[in-house]
């Protein structure tokens, strides 16, 4: 019987790729960085923050080019409104449903816990996540299964009992190295052969579809 469900945040839960694009643009145009298209910036979402900028400047990606471009992004998206980032249609409805059923709901990405925190106080201040895994730079990033095994050993549930939901191949690949199910999402940034991955247990056109594997 599954007890817990692990969502991936951007991409699977919120639509927020226009609001980090946008703030990385600005912040590489500021410092003479070439800029980027947004069907490409597609390619380099999954990673944590510093493997997206050490992909965003190409061959300039040095470490002190790297460190500036995320101080500057950080300057940017923190006083940004964040008004393009929303959650996906039906996706507060699924969370709602699955905590009335009794299940433990949590939160496993590669972005901060502090901004997972804020946009779940925003929009979904009546599910109760059990635990918030985001990026912490002290433990390994997804793929690397490091955030799963600390909330399955903190509400003490086996593997077996766990599904994870997201939406690319990142998400296939930390599901895989965890040992746990998982759930992909047709409405985020992945692509064909995610939704075709041997892996999975699925890939899902609507929100409301997740259900039926609980």
């Amino acid at each position: 019987m599954k007890r817990l469900a692990i969502f991936d945040f951007d991409g699977t839960i919120f639509n927020s790729v226009d609001d980090v694009f946008i703030c990385f643009n600005k912040a590489l145009e500021l410092n003479d960085f070439a800029t980027w298209d947004y069907d490409e910036f597609f390619d380099i979402l999954g990673g944590n923050i510093d493997e997206m900028v050490s992909l965003i400047l190409r061959d300039r990606n040095t470490p002190e080019n790297i460190d500036l471009i995320k101080e500057e992004y950080a300057r940017f998206y923190n006083e940004s409104l964040k008004e393009n980032s929303l959650p996906f249609p039906g996706v507060h409805e699924v969370l709602r449903e699955l905590q009335n059923r009794g299940m433990l709901i949590a939160i496993n990405s590669n972005r901060s816990n502090d901004s997972i925190e804020y946009f779940a106080e925003r929009y979904f201040t009546d599910i109760d996540f059990a635990v918030i895994e985001g990026h912490n730079p002290a433990y390994p990033s997804k793929p690397r299964p490091c955030g799963i095994k600390k909330m399955r050993k903190k509400l003490d549930v086996s593997k077996e009992e766990c599904i994870y939901i997201g939406d690319s191949s990142t998400d296939i690949q930390t599901a895989q190295n965890a040992g746990i199910e998982c759930i992909i999402v047709k409405w985020g940034y992945g692509n064909r052969d995610d939704w075709e991955s041997e892996y999975i247990m699925g890939a899902v056109e609507t929100p409301s579809e997740i259900l039926k594997y609980f």
